[in-house]
This record gives C-alpha cells, structure tokens and sequence, in this order.
C-alpha cells in the first residue's frame, strides 16, 4: 500500500516536497516513480529511481528542478519540487513496480501499485 502527501497550493516559483509512504517489508525490491495528471491530460512520467536510489530518471519537463530520492529503511520515497511553474500543477502520484531487470520503467502500465495521489497546485 502506498499513501502519497505533501501536495498543496504555492505560487510560481516556490517548493514543496511530497512523500510516498509504503507499507510492507520488502520496500527496497520495488522501483519507485512518481506520475502526474493534469485535467483533460494523460498521465506523465515525472521521475523514478532505482532499488537503492543510486539511479534516477527524470522527465525533461523537471530535470534540474525535482530530485528524487528513496529511504529504505523508512520505506519512504520523496520528490522535492523547486521552482515549481504553473504547469506543474497536477495530481501527483507514487507507483511501485517490481523489474527484475531493475530497470525503472517511465510507462504507468508497468506499475503494479499506486497510491491515492495529492494535488499539487502551483499559482502565478
């Protein structure tokens, strides 16, 4: 089970740092993401990382302002947002999946749990 918070409103230009919290005992054999959704939007890929947090994958719209990172002793994984544009704006969304390649996937379909989502609203 994966329980995603931090979401909230802030204007251009601001940071917020979201939280995915799992539960269970075998956190760190699970690759993470974080996907968003913007109304009348597809699903995006915004970034994963890797069993030990040693690899990160970013999409091009967040390189240089999200960072991922993952605490398996807290079974928790984390995205902290700076320079947040309006665009940002969207339900945010943890996902895990099991890759035996260890490969971090950007498709949703290749996650097998998601959490609930928190919206992230980013003003002008």
């Amino acid at each position: 089970q994966l329980q995603a918070s931090g979401g909230g409103l802030v204007q251009a230009g601001g940071s917020l740092r979201l939280l995915c919290a799992a539960s269970g005992r075998t956190f760190s054999s699970y690759l993470m993401g974080w996907f968003r959704q913007s109304p009348g939007k597809e699903r995006e890929f915004v970034a994963g990382i890797g069993w030990s947090g040693g690899s990160t994958y970013y999409a091009d719209s967040v390189k240089g302002r999200f960072t991922i990172s993952r605490d398996n002793a807290k079974n928790t994984v984390s995205l902290q947002m700076i320079s947040l544009k309006p665009e940002d704006t969207a339900v945010y969304y943890c996902a895990a999946t099991i890759q035996l390649s260890g490969v971090v996937p950007i498709t949703g379909a290749q996650y097998d749990y998601w959490g609930q989502g928190t919206l992230v609203t980013v003003s002008s």
